[in-house]
């Protein structure tokens, strides 16, 4: 019974017990008691604020994240990475080109949180860098020189 009553307005559960034992298991009048004391909450209201909380903090942790590309030990690049991820949207095609220029040309990709605080993915970006720059040595190495 608790559990149907938490389903049909979307309480916790104590609130359902609390209005069933109030209402001796009377599943209407414990509804009627949720909806008077503003404990009944409307699914598809719920499920708007949830949605745009969810957003906000999408976004929130975006601008708390930056991209950062560097050459060496110069920066190049400082952006949040919801301007990042905003502007390779809408130019896609010319970032994946620039992305992968930046990598042939030894760039170094990295997360950062605004705290300095490394994150997990640069482990997986340091390997990809370093497997392009091998190949690109392997790739030198192959090929044969004019004293050869």
């Amino acid at each position: 019974m608790i559990d149907e009553l938490k389903k049909r307005a979307n309480v916790s559960f104590k609130d359902a017990k609390e209005a069933l034992e109030k209402y001796d298991g009377d599943l209407v009048e414990a509804l009627v008691y949720l909806e008077n004391n503003n404990k009944f909450k409307a699914f598809n209201a719920g499920k708007k604020e949830d949605f745009l909380d969810k957003v906000k903090e999408v976004i929130r942790k975006g601008n708390n994240t930056r991209f950062i590309i560097r050459k060496k030990e110069r920066t190049i690049l400082n952006l949040s990475l919801t301007f990042t991820i905003i502007v390779g949207v809408f130019t896609f095609h010319v970032s994946l080109v620039a992305l992968i220029i930046g990598l042939l040309t030894g760039c170094k990709f990295r997360f950062e949180k605004n705290s300095g605080e490394d994150m997990k993915v640069n482990s997986i970006l340091n390997k990809v860098h370093d497997n392009i720059n091998n190949f690109k040595k392997d790739l030198h190495d192959d090929v044969p020189t004019e004293k050869e």
